[in-house]
């Protein structure tokens, strides 16, 4: 008997049943919520916690650490630089009001 040609078949099959990236952005649409919530106050953070970074707010800070933290704050939105270089802080120091008045001493390493 001839040898049969063996006819391999072949199932292709997709796996995506759309393509998702034609779909519009629900965000573009015009439609508006009709739900039952309704916010009658508009919403705010509050003013400590729009200036001072979130991820520091472990502790509660002294006066004067939380006036440093709102002027580098300040000069970071007014000067448009996210990470200030060190003489920038300095300036921000000075700016202040602080000065050397003593000579310089050991740092304290307070665990926390």
């Amino acid at each position: 008997m001839p040898a049969a040609k063996k006819k391999e078949a072949t199932l292709n099959i997709s796996r995506r049943v759309e393509n998702r990236r034609a779909k519009p952005e629900q965000r573009d649409s015009d439609e508006s919520f009709e739900g039952d919530e309704v916010r009658s106050t508009e919403r705010r953070k509050g003013e400590r916690r729009r200036q001072i970074d979130p991820t520091t707010c472990e502790r509660d800070y002294t006066n004067h650490e939380v006036d440093f933290m709102k002027a580098m704050d300040d000069y970071k939105r007014k000067s448009g630089r996210q990470f200030p270089t060190w003489s920038e802080v300095l300036e921000v120091l000075y700016a202040m009001g602080y000065r050397r008045v003593e000579e310089p001493t050991e740092i304290e390493i307070i665990s926390r």
